[in-house]
């Protein structure tokens, strides 16, 4: 097949639809489907995708919108209209850009089918922020482009609860997304990370928080429930490794500051590749107290590293974390976050055993090559069907 995935700004450090994107379109490439990214910024492509080497997924770079709004002018539709020749689906990412709804637009006008991946904007956590503006947002045409989509891309149940009351008479599917299991197949072990991070060497429990730094993510809960725990004398090192929001970091490291916690709380930075891998082996547990997580590719690294992973109701596939038997759900609260890291750190067997099944549950249910023939069979279906012409 051919198929596009669109994602307008392809920037790692936006977050993890990023990622997301740069996953499946590898994977479906390998699999020998024919395979497009289009994007106005290809910074963090990988350089093989930009030669266009035989193998790859190809890129092919959107003008960048002309119009106040970051819209496309007519004579830009009508050029990428002409990119879409051949194509058998065009999957495009976030609902949340107008250029999104007049690339749905010209794909109808073309009989070309396209699929809407939400990516959690639609919680209902996320809709409660700015929410008059989306709600204009999609009474303006953002609900029209799912409902007309062939195909709504939700990837948890959880999501697909939450969200199907904006796009009522859209057709929902739900996949977990690509997950690239391969560099956990075989550990690192904890050397890399130790040579690195002086902090793991302490000869205390460490407690590792992996994600962007933005208020969503809660990573204050974990800070004070470290404070907690220090009252009940038991002595942790917090990790604290992502980047992101500027001000919202200096706010944390304000509070780690207020609560005298400088010597517990280590802020790491951005950490990624064999360091980012071996710093989840050389922790204890994993948090992530999140107010709002779509997929979370954190909670999933965690469980195939084999760690115990605490994190909230907040995450859509939740339900599949505890199923996995390598997760708690708690409360978004410092006291639930201390209770839970204490019960975890006290029984080192209960540990081991969440550590293993977790483990084994990602390795055997997010193999990329069984999720990746769900998304074909989507695209498939999709192109089997004519899609509503504007």
């Amino acid at each position: 097949m051919r198929i596009v995935h669109c994602m307008r700004h392809m920037l790692l450090e936006h977050g993890g639809v990023v990622r997301a994107v740069l996953d499946i379109c590898a994977v479906l490439a390998s699999a020998g489907h024919d395979v497009e990214l289009w994007c106005i910024d290809d910074k963090d492509v990988p350089e093989p995708w930009k030669r266009g080497e035989p193998g790859f997924p190809r890129v092919r770079r959107l003008p960048r919108p002309g119009l106040p709004g970051a819209m496309f002018t007519a004579a830009q539709l009508r050029e990428i209209g002409g990119m879409m020749s051949g194509a058998d689906v065009v999957h495009l990412h976030s609902v949340w850009h107008i250029s999104n709804m007049q690339i749905a637009s010209r794909c109808r006008a073309s009989g070309v089918p396209y699929v809407v991946s939400i990516h959690g904007m639609l919680d209902d956590w996320s809709m409660a922020q700015r929410r008059t503006k989306k709600k204009l947002f999609l009474g303006v045409g953002g609900r029209s482009m799912m409902e007309r989509a062939s195909f709504v891309h939700c990837t948890a149940q959880a999501e697909m609860d939450q969200s199907k009351k904006w796009y009522p008479r859209g057709r929902g599917r739900v996949i977990p997304l690509v997950f690239d299991v391969s560099p956990f197949r075989v550990m690192p072990g904890r050397g890399p990370a130790e040579r690195k991070f002086a902090a793991l060497t302490r000869g205390r429990p460490n407690v590792l928080f992996l994600s962007r730094l933005h208020y969503k993510k809660g990573v204050e809960h974990l800070i004070r429930a470290a404070e907690i725990l220090r009252g009940r004398g038991v002595s942790i090192t917090v990790l604290v490794a992502g980047s992101g929001d500027h001000e919202y970091e200096q706010r944390l490291r304000s509070l780690v500051s207020e609560l005298n916690l400088s010597e517990t709380v280590e802020f790491l930075g951005m950490v990624s590749g064999v360091e980012k891998i071996s710093l989840y082996e050389a922790s204890d547990v994993v948090a992530l107290p999140t107010s709002q997580e779509n997929f979370g590719f954190v909670v999933f690294e965690a469980l195939a590293s084999g760690r115990p992973l605490i994190t909230t109701s907040g995450v859509d596939t939740w339900p599949e974390i505890e199923a996995s038997g390598g997760g708690l759900i708690v409360v978004q609260e410092a006291g639930a976050i201390a209770e839970a890291i204490e019960g975890l750190l006290s029984d080192p067997e209960r540990r081991a055993k969440m550590g293993a099944s977790g483990r084994e549950w990602v390795l055997r249910e997010l193999d990329p090559a069984r999720v990746v023939e769900r998304f074909v069979a989507m695209y498939a279906e999709a192109a089997g069907s004519a899609p509503t012409r504007s």
